[in-house]
């Protein structure tokens, strides 16, 4: 399993000083972007304009996580944009192994998110096509919700079949991230961790970053 990532959530930050919050996260491993339409999740956020002035001015690479509709139409902009990495729903896309293969075809990393209760099983055999898989640990579309233990089970298939395949995917969580919580999800097989309130509700960002990465590193490395 590869190293524990702190990705954290801008949906948590203040947004009329945004590029002053990009640099307070700098120690990051990259910048989780929340793209929301009020289609696929009821509420709304920020759109591909708002991404590309992001990109132009942040310190680490963004991770772009779009929680909207038809995901094959408007996915590989993100990726033409210089996003390092691009993340659609599954349940949100038509063609998943064809969306995943542009996005890399136009140098992004391609991740695909699951819902809570969306089984992780019928996408296993796609993982060859994917650099991420993200677990929703909440339901999309807020921040500030609880870590649902529920998702606990799916992460480890998650982690059991990435192991299996050599493959070298990475498993993504997101939602309720705390120093708390990102231990469950570390000992279940998570190593990159969106985390929002628990980065960005501190007076230090960065000492909270570490606070996590080194948490979620000492409970990955028990469990190999």
């Amino acid at each position: 399993m590869s190293q524990c990532c702190i990705n954290p959530s801008i949906l948590s930050a203040d947004f009329v000083n945004l590029e002053a919050e990009l640099q307070r996260i700098s120690t990051a491993d990259a910048v989780h972007v929340d793209v929301m339409d009020n289609h696929f999740v009821p509420n709304l956020t920020l759109g591909l304009p708002v991404v590309q002035r992001i990109q132009a001015v942040s310190p680490v690479p963004l991770d772009a996580h779009l929680m909207i509709s038809d995901a094959d139409r408007w996915a590989p902009a993100y990726a033409d944009a210089g996003v390092a990495s691009v993340t659609f729903h599954a349940e949100a896309a038509m063609a998943p192994v064809k969306l995943a293969r542009e996005l890399r075809a136009r140098g992004a990393k391609a991740g695909m998110a699951l819902r809570p209760a969306t089984p992780v099983e019928p996408y296993l055999d796609m993982l060859s096509e994917l650099d991420m898989l993200l677990i929703m640990t909440v339901e999309p579309g807020f921040g500030g919700q609880a870590f649902l233990d529920v998702t606990l089970p799916k992460i480890r298939r998650a982690r059991a079949a990435v192991d299996g395949s050599g493959l070298g995917v990475a498993i993504q969580v997101d939602g309720g991230i705390t120093e708390e919580t990102i231990v469950r999800a570390a000992e279940a097989g998570a190593n990159v961790f969106v985390a929002g309130s628990a980065v960005y509700g501190h007076e230090d960002p960065e000492a909270a970053i570490d606070r996590l990465r080194t948490a979620g590193s000492k409970a990955g490395q028990a469990t190999r």
